[in-house]
């Protein structure tokens, strides 16, 4: 807890329950964070929480944010960010929403299927929009998380290069990889599977023909 947030309970007026955020902690994470992956796109999660502040905060430091609505793309819209630093990354999406988000000048969307493929192929195509990416989401061991998400979105990795280079065939632009390893994963080793997956299937596009990217 830090000392502005002490000062802050020390005189506020006891009305029912409240979340305290601090933005100076918020600003210096993002900073920590970036400084410890030099070299990448930092994308925070709407999701995590979606106050206007908080948003606004990160819109101006450089963050990119990951959506998982047109609610959160607007929201993202609002606060600051342009449409090249926003991703769509739920990969369960309405063909209406993809239509949406790419009006709103989106251009980075998540799949783990053919079928997902072909509703944001069938959008970009309505739209005339070019240069629609998409990354596939893969699934991972969640073991050692205290919510492991393994099954909630995401193919088996020996899929991905299938939805990929159909993706390709269909004029859109196969551009990687994403995985979640859990939420409040203890288990650094998490990440070493689901890097070598994402790396199998860089390699695998390769050989290809197509090249990815993230």
């Amino acid at each position: 807890m830090t000392e502005r947030i002490r000062e802050f309970l020390r005189n506020r007026r006891e009305d029912g329950p409240c979340m305290i955020l601090d933005l100076e902690v918020v600003r210096d994470n993002y900073h920590a964070f970036s400084r410890a992956l030099p070299d990448t796109r930092v994308f925070y999660a709407v999701k995590a929480n979606p106050a206007p502040e908080v948003l606004q905060l990160l819109a101006r430091l450089g963050s990119c944010f990951d959506c998982a609505s047109v609610a959160e793309i607007e929201m993202a819209l609002a606060a600051g960010a342009t449409a090249d630093r926003i991703s769509f990354g739920n990969t369960i999406k309405k063909e209406r929403d993809i239509l949406r988000a790419i009006e709103l000048g989106i251009r980075l969307l998540a799949v783990d299927c053919q079928a997902e493929v072909d509703k944001v192929a069938r959008s970009a195509k309505t739209l005339a929009a070019e240069d629609v990416r998409v990354f596939c989401r893969i699934l991972c061991d969640g073991a050692g998380a205290d919510w492991p998400l393994s099954r909630k979105f995401g193919c088996v990795p020996d899929m991905a290069p299938d939805v990929l280079e159909h993706a390709h065939r269909q004029g859109l632009r196969a551009h990687g990889v994403s995985f979640h390893v859990g939420s409040q994963q203890g288990n650094t080793e998490a990440w070493d599977g689901a890097l070598a997956s994402a790396s199998l299937i860089f390699r695998t596009l390769a050989e290809r023909g197509i090249a990815l990217k993230m």
